[in-house]
């Protein structure tokens, strides 16, 4: 076998052996990743068991309280899956950009605060000022992310203390001022929020625009900036997943049958990510489903709904933990059966299992000439030719000794 050393000229190849002028085809991502597009059977699969369990809870409501799923108590319902949705939503966007935002619960609470205290001076007033407010804010945590290139979670912790601080000048729960009703258009923001999940979901699924999102997911050295496409990207998607936390607040403030009371807010942000991860979106970023999101934010309200006629109190953090702790397995399943598929055929010569780097930068490369080829080792000997070493006159000469073994 032959070692190059890192360097050496040589046609560029990934770690799989395949070229870079094919990999442009098959691959995600080019520079690095495995041939082949991402897989979308393990979605598929996913997402008929979460109908399955939809399907499930939905019965047990109907059988403990058929009245929960009409008239008035169904538009609360809904409202309640649209407001949930929104911010669901707002954690798959940034999810999907590798560059999770965990200041959308904190970020919806204050949303829901201030409705609650300038809502008597119309939507309008109250809903653009903070949807301006979110849009400064989001663009400020995008510049910190994508300027100093550190993790999104990091960034977003830190937007999320100042906005504790903002919640916490308040330390009576407020009452939702004005007369907007939500419930009256319910059927119109489900649908609202059912399309915008589905189309993105479908539009994930585009292998470019999926390639285009996740740009920022880390392929190597977590560290290395991915270049300016990937900051514009991952910058607007956690611009837009502040704005749609404020929307998803207003909803849960108007929705609610009583005051906004003070709190961290990091609950619902656990609930929002633990949906949409139970949807199928993978913790590392860009590989999604299409109908998961939408399934997993019905399943769980529903659930909650089903909770309160049994009489259990479950707060957000156990229902939002249980479903983050089901959307890790679930990520695992997506990274396993989701990766493109192992290349076979000839095209491709089969390499070492692993890596098949070593560390110093050596790779291990298949030797051009057949194993017969090989010269042979040891010079072949000529026999005319007498070695000085076997001369007889070591034998025959009187041995001489140094005078200082006298």
């Amino acid at each position: 076998m032959a070692y190059d050393e890192t360097g050496r000229i040589a046609p560029v190849e990934t770690s799989s052996g395949v070229p870079a002028a094919v990999l442009e085809n098959v691959f995600d991502d080019p520079s690095h990743g495995e041939p082949g597009r991402d897989r979308i059977a393990v979605h598929v699969v996913w997402e008929f068991l979460l109908l399955v369990g939809l399907a499930a809870v939905t019965w047990l409501l109907w059988r403990e309280d058929a009245d929960a799923l009409r008239g008035g108590a169904l538009k609360t319902l809904l409202v309640d899956v649209a407001g949930l949705g929104l911010l669901t939503l707002a954690a798959g966007l940034s999810l999907r950009a590798a560059a999770v935002n965990l200041a959308i619960g904190p970020v919806a609470l204050a949303a829901a605060l201030h409705f609650a205290e300038q809502g008597d001076r119309g939507m309008r007033e109250a809903l653009l000022p903070a949807l301006v407010v979110a849009a400064l804010g989001g663009l400020a945590l995008a510049l910190a992310v994508v300027v100093l290139h550190v993790p999104g979670w990091a960034a977003s912790l830190a937007g999320a203390a100042a906005v504790i601080v903002y919640i916490e000048r308040r330390t009576t729960p407020v009452v939702v001022q004005g007369d907007y009703d939500p419930r009256r258009t319910a059927l119109y923001l489900f649908v609202g929020f059912a399309a915008v999940a589905v189309l993105g979901g479908l539009f994930g699924a585009i292998k470019p625009v999926r390639r285009l999102v996740g740009r920022f997911r880390p392929v190597a050295d977590p560290a290395r900036r991915r270049g300016a496409v990937a900051a514009t990207v991952t910058a607007l998607a956690l611009i837009a997943s502040t704005v749609l936390a404020v929307l998803g607040g207003v909803l849960i403030a108007a929705n609610g049958d009583g005051p906004v009371a003070p709190a961290s807010g990091f609950d619902w942000s656990v609930l929002a990510i633990g949906a949409v991860m139970l949807g199928g979106t993978s913790a590392y970023g860009r590989r999604g489903g299409i109908f998961g999101t939408l399934l997993a934010v019905c399943a769980v309200e529903v659930f909650l709904a089903w909770a309160v006629t049994q009489d259990w109190t479950i707060s957000r953090w156990a229902v939002g933990g249980a479903a983050l702790g089901a959307g890790l397995l679930v990520t695992r399943l997506v990274e396993t059966f989701g990766r493109p598929r192992p290349a076979t055929g000839g095209g491709v010569p089969a390499g070492p299992s692993g890596d098949g780097t070593i560390s110093t930068g050596w790779a291990l490369t298949p030797s051009p000439e057949p194993a017969d080829a090989w010269p042979s080792v040891l010079p072949v000997r000529d026999t005319d030719t007498v070695d000085s070493w076997e001369s007889p006159r070591w034998e025959s000469e009187p041995r001489r000794w140094d005078a200082g073994d006298r």
